[in-house]
């Protein structure tokens, strides 16, 4: 099983310039890479990452000799990702219109999502470039850094994305680990049903997770640190200074966001060996102006996402019910569906009805085993 932990560094100021330079020449790539994608492209020829990379060894030591102070894993694993991202947009291409997620790769922006990454490749020359020792961490290169943490992850180390949140230095560790799902003896069954005002409703009688509404209780202060760094020169020192403290304001809504996300997902896949949550169209909601910020300030998807992997590792079950499924009005004990049913009443009668209809799907998949 692979799995990943994510660490925050403490480097000292050279190896910062490092990173900062690493991440540069990654993007570099990245945009070399799909310039001449989109030139191949229209000129009828068949692009690809593997002919991409080959081509840019070919010259980078001519036309790119500053490429030789940081690892080669930078610019290298950038145009592999390019490849991904093609790769998912032409499958995608080939889904309905509404349910399509990827759009065409576009140009990196610097400053925005830095990273770079490294691995412990089947290169005979460096078969160790990625190291943890305790709360180190050797990257190719720049040596050892120092982590705020150990590796919780006992396991082979396969590589190591280094990237920029803000001020703030992280280290993104994946690791292959033996990993056998545990055999449940606790068979409980939930609905849950996400929302605005409450994060989440259960269908037992755990009270609804608040939702934290980390955007709106912050959207002052992100307002004013907005307009204070647009009255910022271009490219000035105070520039920098104002542009620092909007991310890491940023940064911290994000982080509430994330924690009550984690903790919520991490409880539910511990008490539940099966969890019904509905299929929700968020873009669809997202589409809605009155309730993008609020429906955006919840994030949902990232609930799915966590909930998802959580649950193959604690050997959970999540049960999908169909978005057109009316949970909200459907009576759990009889089947019967309430039209008139209040909106007052909906996010309880909803939690319900997915705790029944997952309950169901939970009870034949054991009898069938």
């Amino acid at each position: 099983m692979i799995t990943a932990h994510k660490i925050v560094l403490d480097p000292n100021p050279a190896q910062e310039n490092y990173f900062a330079r690493a991440c540069g020449t990654a993007r570099f790539a990245y945009n070399w890479a799909l310039a001449e994608w989109n030139r191949q492209y229209k000129a009828g020829e068949r692009p690809s990452e593997a002919a991409l990379r080959r081509q840019l060894n070919s010259l980078k030591d001519d036309a790119f000799p500053w490429m030789r102070e940081v690892t080669k894993n930078a610019p290298q694993q950038a145009i592999k990702n390019l490849g991904t991202a093609f790769k998912n947009y032409f499958a995608d291409l080939k889904k309905p219109k509404r349910q399509r997620r990827f759009r065409h790769p576009q140009f990196k922006k610097k400053g925005k999502h830095d990273s770079f990454r490294a691995d412990n490749g089947a290169d005979k020359d460096h078969p160790n470039a990625v190291e943890v020792d305790d709360k180190r961490v050797k990257l190719p290169v720049i040596g050892w850094v120092k982590m705020r943490e150990s590796l919780r992850f006992v396991g082979k180390i396969k590589s190591a994305v280094v990237s920029r949140t803000a001020d703030r230095w992280f280290v993104s560790l994946t690791v292959a680990i033996e990993h056998t799902p545990p055999n449940r003896e606790n068979q409980a069954v939930v609905g849950v049903d996400l929302g605005i005002k409450a994060l989440a409703t259960l269908s037992d009688d755990t009270p609804a997770v608040e939702n934290p509404k980390a955007l709106r209780g912050n959207l002052k202060k992100l307002k004013r640190l907005s307009r204070s760094l647009s009255r910022k020169v271009k490219g000035s020192a105070n520039r920098r200074k104002a542009k620092s403290k909007l991310a890491r304001l940023h940064a911290r809504i994000a982080n509430i966001r994330n924690d009550v996300m984690h903790k919520l997902t991490t409880d539910l896949v511990t008490r539940f060996a099966v969890i019904g949550v509905e299929d929700l169209n968020v873009r669809g909601m997202m589409a809605n102006g009155r309730l993008a910020r609020a429906v955006a300030d919840v994030g949902m998807f990232a609930f799915g996402r966590q909930l998802a992997y959580k649950a193959a590792m604690t050997g959970a079950r999540v049960v999908m019910a169909d978005r057109w499924f009316a949970s909200s009005k459907t009576c759990s004990a009889c089947g019967h569906v309430h039209t008139g049913l209040t909106l007052s009443r909906s996010l309880i009668a909803s939690g319900h009805a997915l705790h029944a209809a997952s309950s169901t799907i939970g009870i034949a998949t054991r009898q069938s085993t």
